[in-house]
Formats: structure tokens, C-alpha cells, sequence
């Protein structure tokens, strides 16, 4: 399992990375990574073919706990993932931008 840190994250994130946030509806509806799919975690694995056909996907959570299932679980079905460490919480301590809404 490889996880990745807030700060190179958000490299991969201005290039387009695809990113799937495993958190429950209301705390990706509090705020999210901009672009990221909410699926989640309980859902995910009957939901990965919604995932673009990317090779690597970012999994994120609230602090990087569910990500690290949620990525096990996209691993598991031949996909490659990684588990960003720190989650939504690091992404908007060190000041990164977050949307809003998007569950319904």
C-alpha cells in the first residue's frame, strides 16, 4: 500500500489526478478536494466501475484512515491507488482550495 503526503498530492491534483473521497455525504458536502468523486467507503466496492479508467487513483478520507481501505479495496481489483495521508483535514490546513455540496 503507498500513501502520499498532502504536499505532493497537490502537485497530482493540479495534473489531473483521479481522486475518489470515501467519506460519508454529509462530511464531503462540508467540504472536499475540488473535483473528487464521492463514493463511499461502505459503497465502493460495488461502485469501482464508476471510477474513470485511470491508471492511478487517489483515495482520501478525513485524516487517511478509511483511505488506506478504501485504497486496499481499489488495489484489490486490479487498479493501482494511493491512500493520501492527512485527508481532507491536512488538505485544508495547508490552505488548498475545497468545494462544497455535490452529494444529491
Amino acid at each position: 500500500m503507498r500513501e502520499i503526503d498532502i504536499a505532493a498530492f497537490a502537485d497530482e491534483w493540479k495534473s489531473g489526478a483521479t481522486v475518489v473521497d470515501v467519506r460519508e455525504d454529509y462530511e464531503y458536502e462540508q467540504a472536499h478536494v475540488p473535483g473528487a468523486q464521492w463514493i463511499p467507503l461502505g459503497e465502493l466496492a460495488s461502485r469501482l466501475a464508476e471510477i474513470p479508467g485511470t491508471d492511478l487513483v487517489y483515495v482520501i478520507c478525513a485524516s487517511g484512515n478509511r483511505s488506506l481501505r478504501g485504497a486496499d479495496i481499489v488495489s484489490a481489483s486490479g487498479r493501482s491507488a494511493v491512500s493520501v495521508a492527512g485527508g481532507t483535514k491536512g488538505w485544508l490546513r495547508a490552505g488548498h482550495p475545497a468545494e462544497q455540496g455535490g452529494t444529491r
